[in-house]
């Protein structure tokens, strides 16, 4: 299938936003590695320490002399890598309560997750995890075509350049910062961008706007529903969770390029038109709104991906459900076609396809991801993100945290891989493949599709792991062992670089293993 149209507004790479481009498929045309399995040793390995949650890198455009840089936001720290070595060239501080946690602190906090055992590894992760995780934001980014870095944070925008423009290894300072109106309610959570060039950002009680990259002019609008719901509805889950993290819409947002943004809310998924002078969910311009299925109450966890792209090709937008058991849900992003009826299970005539994500047990009760849906050519796959087992005592919102802090630890090790894909001759959404080997406890899969395999960081017997299946048929091709903590990537997304090699982030830095097939 054709590849989704390159955004000239940002960097010139594959993965200069989060989920590569703006259409959140996480994957590359080119190659990735192919094995054998094997352990690895430290040479076979770069890796920067850069502090918390450094989730995302991005590749920036080429330099005036011919190299790049990794832009990488995270807790405590904005980091600037060189592309080729993962040297750190610069990095700004930020204002986190805890202030700046020294490596060794880093180094100590891991080895208590691959040493401690049973309840009192439980409490040195919750531990950690309050510390580092609650009250994170700017957690999207994206670099533009000037290698400028924006993050959307709580209450305003913020843009980070090169002190020196044009030379990569100067200092990163902000360039300036955009204030939130009052009356656009919410924090920021998802950020995209325009292939005219507008800066997108969403926030968790509905509102999305768009903004000049140079912050000189904004629109905005409120979709459907959250002028009733939204504000009630964060307010109920801040008192619940004690913090903000499961907003009204909380993930990012997707787009394509004819100014369609695609977001889900609680109950609802929506389609926002910009038409270059406007934000618009009127249905004259094309907007609509409708219902998907959400037993769970708590709504979609999943960051929208676009599928088809060419003129002829069926058009979807794909999104994981609210459902006890998470549906890969495809749901028709152009006009509906004429002969299609309504399926019999779903809330509205605009989906197309309804596959449950049962990892190949259909008397499975409950199964959740907080991960994008990984999508190629017609097909989406997703991961199984709840814990093996849960000790006693442990309230059902903690049971995430055995998935991104201690999903090493067999007790609680998820495993499972489930892929749809559509049939555009019969025009139905069909499963084509189960993978109940392969663990991916957090992270988001990457496809690379020149040599057709989805990888995942996993793990295996105690240790972290990458995975790597065939895409086309779900079969495990190898695994490299990487080792401890130390590679946990902590809901970050495995990467192909730009020269096919595996890159991603971690729980306190950036890895990348010198293998690659580009």
């Amino acid at each position: 299938m054709p590849t989704p149209p390159q955004n000239p507004y940002l960097a010139d790479s594959q993965n200069a936003m989060a989920h590569g481009r703006p259409d959140q498929q996480d994957n590359v045309p080119w190659r990735g590695p192919t094995g054998p399995t094997e352990a690895l040793c430290a040479d076979d390995m770069q890796y920067a320490w850069l502090g918390p949650c450094h989730f995302g890198g991005y590749t920036s455009s080429p330099y005036p002399d011919g190299r790049r840089v990794i832009w990488s936001n995270g807790r405590q720290t904005i980091a600037k890598l060189d592309y080729d070595t993962l040297e750190v060239l610069a990095e700004l501080e930020l204002h986190a309560p805890e202030g700046r946690t020294a490596v060794a602190e880093l180094e100590e906090n891991l080895r208590g997750l691959d040493e401690k055992k049973d309840w009192e590894a439980v409490e040195h992760a919750i531990g950690l995890s309050m510390k580092f995780m609650t009250g994170l934001d700017g957690v999207y980014a994206l670099l533009d075509c000037d290698n400028t870095f924006f993050l959307g944070r709580k209450d305003h925008a913020v843009a980070y350049v090169d002190a020196v423009p044009g030379e990569r290894g100067s200092a990163i300072v902000e360039r300036d910062r955009w204030n939130k109106p009052d009356h656009i309610e919410g924090f920021f959570v998802g950020v995209n961008i325009t292939h005219d060039g507008w800066l997108l950002m969403s926030t968790d009680h509905g509102w999305i706007v768009a903004l000049k990259r140079d912050f000189s002019d904004y629109h905005a609008v409120q979709v459907r529903g959250g002028a009733e719901e939204a504000a009630e509805y964060c307010a109920t889950r801040a008192e619940e969770f004690g913090h903000t993290g499961f907003g009204w819409m909380r993930t990012s947002i997707c787009a394509d390029d004819a100014g369609n943004i695609f977001v889900s809310s609680n109950n609802h998924h929506h389609k926002v038109v910009w038409t270059g002078k406007k934000l618009s969910i009127d249905d004259a311009d094309g907007a609509w709104t409708i219902p998907y299925r959400n037993g769970r109450g708590m709504g979609s966890g999943t960051t929208p991906s676009l599928v088809g792209f060419d003129d002829g090709e069926d058009k979807f937008v794909v999104i994981g459900d609210g459902d006890e058991v998470v549906n890969i849900t495809y749901i028709w992003r152009e006009e509906i076609p004429d002969e299609w009826e309504q399926l019999p299970d779903a809330p509205h005539r605009r989906i197309a396809g309804i596959g449950p994500a049962n990892m190949g047990d259909p008397n499975l009760k409950a199964i959740q991801t907080e991960q994008s849906i990984t999508c190629s050519g017609y097909g989406a796959m997703t991961v199984n993100n709840e814990p093996a087992t849960i000790p006693d005592g442990i309230p059902p919102r903690g049971a995430r945290m055995f998935c991104f802090m201690l999903g090493h630890d067999p007790k609680y090790t998820p495993h499972g891989l489930h892929k749809y894909v559509w049939d555009p001759q019969a025009r139905r959404l069909e499963e084509a493949w189960v993978n109940n080997e392969i663990s991916s406890p957090n992270s988001v899969p990457f496809v690379a599709e020149g040599s057709g395999i989805v990888y995942t960081c996993g793990a295996r017997d105690g240790k972290w792991t990458i995975e790597a299946a065939d895409w086309e048929t779900g079969e495990t091709l190898f695994h490299y062992v990487m080792g401890g903590s130390k590679f946990n990537t902590i809901g970050a997304g495995v990467t192909i670089d730009e020269d096919g090699r595996l890159l991603f982030g971690t729980m306190y830095g950036k890895a990348r293993i010198l293998r690659g097939e580009r």
